[in-house]
């Protein structure tokens, strides 16, 4: 049982995730143009984020979990993982590549993305690294990144997403004769990106070598990312790049792996320490409103409700 004191935190921490989360709002577009998006009944508490493995689940899922008081969705943004930053070997260049589960949720947003942006679930778009030597560290001047940031907001714009999140893992630089990482590269890829999409979102899975190169040549992009998350599932860990606590989350959890107990436990840390985002992983097709409602309660005072 909360302590008052705890129970004064826990209503001031959700006041202010409520505030961040109006704010964030405002400054991301959701969905393509011509697209309404009605907005999910009102909630307090901070952005909860889906990540869901494509190849073996459906992005509907998402959409699938409401909060039974207030019917408000139990998820804020739902991260299609993942796309890859491949390389090119007769080039020599980096490229934005699909495997075929991330095509077909692309070629079908209709069906696939527009129901969750009409809810009001902000849909992104995860890049990873494909054992090709390419990375985010990778590029080796202003006009290489700039091509790269551009061939992701045209995937956005195209597609009607919401943003982007950059996932620095499983990139092997050196593989194919590639650089090692380099401190510029970066910084040039997401200010080209900010640019070309000033009110998307832009994510950070707070991983890699390029989530240790956010400065250079006195440009900073840490405030340039709306949201940086632990990446470590099961685990509480502030991401290490300067933002607000509205937008960070420390904790991760992985559904249907990581216990009920702990999944509790860092969604009531999360609003006890005042930080305004709450990730998870994979969630599948099955009903999970048991592991859902275990930091739905914590994080809003509400159970979830699946409904198939």
């Amino acid at each position: 049982m909360f302590t008052l004191a705890r129970r004064r935190v826990r209503t001031a921490a959700l006041a202010l995730s409520a505030v961040a989360a109006l704010v964030l709002s405002a400054t991301t577009a959701t969905g393509a143009a011509g697209a309404s998006a009605a907005p999910a009944p009102a909630k307090q508490g901070p952005t909860s984020v889906a990540y869901i493995e494509v190849n073996n689940n459906s992005m509907l899922n998402v959409g699938k979990y409401t909060l039974a008081d207030g019917g408000g969705n139990a998820f804020d943004v739902a991260v299609i993982f993942a796309a890859n930053i491949n390389y090119d070997t007769a080039s020599k260049t980096a490229y934005l590549h699909f495997n075929e589960n991330v095509q077909r949720v692309l070629d079908n947003a209709a069906t696939q993305i527009r129901p969750l942006q009409e809810k009001g679930i902000k849909v992104l778009l995860s890049v990873l690294g494909n054992h090709q030597g390419a990375g985010f560290a990778i590029f080796p001047s202003q006009q290489a990144a700039s091509a790269f940031a551009e061939q992701l907001s045209d995937t956005v714009a195209e597609y009607g997403l919401d943003g982007v999140d950059f996932d620095d893992e499983y990139a092997e630089y050196g593989n194919n004769g590639t650089a090692q990482p380099n401190d510029s590269s970066f910084v040039h890829l997401v200010t080209a990106l900010r640019a070309n999409m000033p009110d998307k979102v832009i994510s950070l899975y707070n991983i890699g070598p390029a989530a240790t190169r956010l400065s250079y040549g006195g440009v900073d992009i840490s405030g340039t990312f709306d949201y940086a998350w632990n990446p470590y599932y099961g685990t509480w860990q502030v991401p290490g790049i300067a933002l607000p606590k509205a937008q960070l989350s420390p904790a991760a959890v992985e559904i249907g792996r990581t216990s009920q107990n702990t999944a509790a436990g860092l969604a009531r840390r999360t609003v006890d320490e005042g930080y305004g985002v709450y990730l998870t992983y994979n969630l599948d097709g099955s009903d999970r409103s048991a592991d859902v409602s275990a930091f739905t309660r914590e994080l809003y005072g509400s159970e979830a409700v699946y409904t198939p």
